[in-house]
């Protein structure tokens, strides 16, 4: 394996871990805090454009909100103009969440960058931006696996 990927796949591993259980801190399961991100931003999201943004399917949001209205956390209704579409909106606890969930999360970065540089920090944020744009990109190419280009 590429000393980038290896690199990169157990930092990843062990900084999921570490945002996981914080997340367990707030009664979050994995993942629950991106879906409320998204819907902070655009509370009343459907769940196919909660999952365009969160780069997931449709049922991985489906079952996640089913969670997630069981714990008081959202809620779901038709959309007013169109019956056929459910919107899902957060309650006064999921809007609750967002002040201390970003908190932890931003106490996370702070800890585990505490040996950069502020200098070191930007750097690293934008060659990952940059590694992000083109991995991003190459999901949308097709992949030739025989060799032949």
């Amino acid at each position: 394996m590429s000393e980038f990927l290896d690199l990169h796949g157990r930092t990843s591993k062990v900084l999921r871990s570490l945002a996981d259980a914080a997340m367990r801190r707030h009664g979050l399961h994995v993942g629950q805090n991106h879906l409320l991100a998204v819907l902070w931003e655009r509370d009343g999201a459907t769940p196919g454009e909660v999952a365009a943004a969160l780069h997931v399917t449709t049922p991985t949001v489906v079952k996640m909100a089913d969670r997630m209205t069981a714990s008081g956390l959202l809620t779901r209704r038709r959309d007013d103009r169109d019956n056929r579409l459910v919107r899902l909106w957060l309650t006064d606890a999921g809007r609750a969440l967002r002040e201390p969930v970003e908190a932890e999360r931003q106490l996370i970065e702070e800890k585990v960058t505490a040996d950069l540089t502020e200098a070191e920090r930007a750097a690293l944020l934008s060659a990952l931006t940059k590694v992000h744009r083109s991995a991003s990109e190459l999901l949308n190419e097709p992949v030739d696996y025989t060799g032949s280009a």
